[in-house]
């Protein structure tokens, strides 16, 4: 399970206006800038639960998630909200949204209820791995800015319903939410009036809704090869340096078919063969740069049964041998 970076990023921007040690906090998680600023990334999940445990230690505040949601920047200039202003209501293109709501997390999955009078957007959590409650509350006033953005105010939810234990300081989450805030509830919910649904968009440009779409299915297709790319390079660092890797090992350690792990990589444009190739050249690359170890050392931990094999495929991907790779690197740390 992974988030996309500007959930990171727009929580940096409000401990920043918060004037938070955020340099303590990713210190102590082993995040960089580099993290917050590749707009591209996409970071494990496991990572993001870390990051508010520290933050609470850091800061001493059991309620940082909603404090940090106070300042937390309006999401725009993205896919999703393309798809909301280029949609004829508001419930359009939530429906719309909600098909590509991979583009910012795979872990709290999204869906509208409707009983007539009451629409309730609910957080289902229970798909993955465990999820911390002041990722889900910074999620969820960070929707609600949104909303009220994208319909001009008129966007006000009626409560929230939260799975976490009522806190001590329940006031202070109706004073954030700015509405009544349930707790001990079974799934976590913005309930607002089905009326809001058929809000007009003001920029409704039912042409541009195709060109939208097909936009967020292509981002979506990346993410969806990232994260398979991702799967199949853990399994190749754990048996890299044990054995002769190959797609057939590799699937049974995915549970599919040799068949099913090929066609999902041909639909991905790419294929098994590439993939190995790609993670040798990255780890060959970083075991240069950052170890002593021989080259022949090197070698046989990607799975070369040869040096000459391993030379012959450095030079493939840098023009270089890894001598003078690495040669050429320490020239560069003496100049």
């Amino acid at each position: 399970m992974r988030d996309a970076s500007i959930l990171l990023r727009l929580v940096h921007e409000a401990m920043q206006a918060m004037q938070v040690d955020v340099a303590q906090i990713y210190q102590k998680c082993g995040i960089t800038l580099e993290h917050i600023q590749d707009r591209k990334a996409r970071l494990k999940h496991r990572g993001n639960i870390r990051f508010w445990q520290v933050a609470e230690s850091v800061t001493g505040d059991q309620s940082i998630g909603l404090h940090v949601a106070e300042h937390i920047p309006l999401y725009k200039g993205q896919v999703l909200e393309y798809l909301f202003l280029s949609s004829q209501t508001f419930g359009d293109g939530l429906k719309r949204a909600l098909n590509y709501q991979r583009l910012l997390s795979d872990v709290a999955q999204s869906y509208l209820i409707n009983d007539g009078q009451t629409a309730s957007l609910v957080f289902d959590t229970s798909l993955g791995d465990e999820v911390d409650h002041h990722f889900i509350e910074c999620i969820m006033f960070g929707v609600i800015r949104f909303f009220k953005s994208i319909t001009q105010e008129q966007f006000t939810p009626i409560s929230i319903d939260l799975i976490i234990d009522e806190p001590i300081n329940k006031a202070e989450y109706k004073r954030v939410f700015g509405c009544t805030v349930k707790f001990n509830q079974t799934k976590n919910a913005i309930n607002f009036p089905n009326a809001i649904l058929g809000v007009q968009s003001q920029h409704a440009e039912p042409e541009l809704i195709d060109l939208h779409e097909e936009l967020a299915g292509a981002q979506v297709a990346k993410i969806e090869k990232q994260d398979l790319v991702y799967q199949i390079r853990q399994v190749l660092s754990e048996h890299l340096d044990k054995k002769q890797v190959n797609l057939e090992l590799v699937a049974q350690s995915l549970g599919m078919t040799p068949r099913l792990l090929r066609t999902q990589l041909s639909s991905l444009d790419t294929n098994f063969n590439q993939v190995l190739s790609e993670y040798r050249s990255f780890l060959a690359k970083r075991l240069l740069e950052r170890t002593q170890e021989p080259v022949e050392e090197i070698c046989y931990l990607l799975g070369f049964s040869e040096v000459s094999a391993f030379y012959r495929a450095f030079k493939r991907w840098t023009d270089m041998t890894p001598v003078e790779y690495r040669k050429q690197l320490s020239e560069q740390e003496t100049v």
